[in-house]
């Protein structure tokens, strides 16, 4: 930072011209390149979409290419200029930019801008991330759905201009955080990677229990259960049913944790003439169905609730099997107990719950296991809702020195 302070000094300056873009270059727009034409090897070639997904703020290599001969007809970046995409669903994406840095030029799609100019190329994609850029290109962004923003607008937007000096200094500052912050997420994620499979480990030891050894008893879900209950949809989902006072959990909800609330509640009048059928606390729930991943997970409610009718709800048997117990055996066996789906949809049903085998160790051991199991959980867990936290964290502070880099007084 004090050489930056000393190139700063040196300019002998109150402050920095901001420019219009335009007037430091020029904005070409690519063509005619489409997905289905990205072959695996040949010219180097960007697709917008790819700087959504892939592209970080600068590349020297392209992930994908196009044949000699489709290049011949395509435009093409140069080293040193800018990629935008200039199209997304959402305005923060809008003018998204990568800066070339290769050494060959390279083939650029439709629905993205080249912008060729006279400045340090990483300054200005840093620059197009900014907060500041954000805020002044909101005036320029079109469309409904899919929202864009031409290059004729972008020609509009200032640039702070300083020294080519400044400039390459501000980028070597830049490029160090942008690496420290990587470091930092690299690192959390591998802590909780490490944590995931040592949780895994354990449970896989403690609930590793034999139906050929008969030391354990194995008992049915339908004999350690009170009751197995489906839900059910409340009869009218008129809009103004909503917002009552009945928690109604969804199966996108039951996610291997605790529920405490539930993303809707309804009126007990929206349940018309059917009554509401409250869960216990301390149920285990069972999503029976879903796309994806979903049919087969569990959780257990803290509060009472109501299900749609995707969901099944155990009521355990306290004298006979712990319900923390219960959870986490479903959840170790959530591959298996997904493979017992019937029909077209591969649903799971009340009748193949209750015929679900479970081993039933002493209560003494069952809350033993339930312990050791708790606590990894419990890791895993801070580990996964601080992660993000952390990260947001790092980020937040990486923007806000960026943001000060690359915010200058406006000479007069």
């Amino acid at each position: 930072m004090s050489q930056l302070h000393e190139l700063l000094s040196a300019s002998g300056l109150d402050g920095v011209e901001h420019v219009p873009l335009g007037a430091l270059g020029q904005f070409i727009r690519g063509n005619g390149l489409q997905k289905s034409d990205l072959t695996s090897t040949g010219v180097g070639a960007i697709h917008y979409g790819q700087i959504h997904t892939h592209y970080g703020i600068s590349a020297t290599e392209t992930k994908s290419f196009v044949t000699p001969a489709m290049a011949a007809r395509l435009r093409k970046a140069r080293p040193g200029d800018l990629v935008i995409a200039t199209t997304s669903e959402d305005d923060a994406a809008v003018a998204k930019a990568v800066a070339w840095v290769g050494d060959d030029e390279i083939a650029i799609s439709g629905d993205a801008y080249i912008y060729r100019h006279s400045l340090e190329p990483k300054f200005v994609a840093y620059y197009f991330a900014s907060n500041q850029f954000h805020e002044l290109k909101k005036r320029h962004v079109t469309g409904t759905k899919v929202r864009r923003i031409s290059g004729e607008s972008l020609a509009k937007i200032p640039i702070p201009a300083p020294s080519l000096a400044v400039q390459r200094e501000i980028v070597r500052i830049l490029d160090g955080f942008t690496q420290l912050e990587a470091e930092l997420e690299a690192e959390l994620e591998a802590e909780l990677e490490a944590r995931r499979k040592q949780y895994q480990f354990y449970r896989d030891s403690l609930l590793s229990f034999s139906r050929q050894v008969r030391t354990v008893p194995w008992m049915s879900l339908g004999e350690i259960s009170r009751s197995v209950t489906l839900g059910g949809t409340p009869l009218s989902t008129r809009p103004e049913y909503y917002g009552g006072d009945v928690p109604w959990l969804r199966t996108s909800e039951v996610r291997y944790r605790e529920i405490f609330d539930t993303e809707i509640k309804i009126t007990e009048a929206g349940f018309e003439s059917s009554a509401v059928h409250w869960v216990p606390v301390n149920s285990v729930i069972i999503a029976i169905s879903g796309v994806g991943v979903t049919r087969g997970r569990v959780a257990i409610n803290k509060i009472p609730l109501t299900t749609n009718q995707h969901c099944c709800s155990l009521e355990i048997d306290e004298s006979i099997a712990n319900y923390r117990f219960v959870f986490h055996w479903l959840a170790y066996r959530y591959e298996d107990l997904r493979a017992q789906g019937q029909g077209n949809r591969a649903d799971l049903n009340a009748g193949i719950l209750k015929r679900y085998p479970i081993p039933i160790p002493p209560l003494a051991e069952q809350a033993r296991i339930v312990a050791i199991l708790d606590a990894f959980d419990a890791l895993v867990n801070d580990l996964s809702s601080g992660l993000p936290a952390e990260i947001a964290a790092r980020r937040r502070q990486y923007e806000h020195y960026r943001d000060r880099l690359l915010t200058f007084p406006e000479s007069a």
